[in-house]
């Protein structure tokens, strides 16, 4: 079980590149591919919902070079037809 305190830490970013838009919302929000570092961390690519400012964020996907490679190997082979 999760503790409480790690829900009240405080989480930064660095948006290191922003590499595209997947879709956007309605409401100005936009699903995106980024390169972001996150805590200070080394950075991995990011898949989640911005606000128009980039300030505010939906819950998302972060993955490593390894991971993401691996995803886009699924991809490629799955029927979208």
């Amino acid at each position: 079980m999760l503790k409480r305190e790690n829900y009240d830490r405080e989480v930064t970013f660095d948006l290191k590149e922003h590499l595209g838009v997947i879709s956007e919302s309605n409401t100005g929000w936009t699903k995106e591919l980024n390169v972001i570092a996150w805590n200070g961390g080394e950075p991995k690519y990011d898949i989640r919902d911005w606000d128009p400012e980039h300030q505010k964020m939906s819950r998302g996907v972060t993955l490593t070079k390894e991971q993401l490679s691996a995803l886009r190997d699924l991809i490629a082979d799955m029927d979208l037809t």
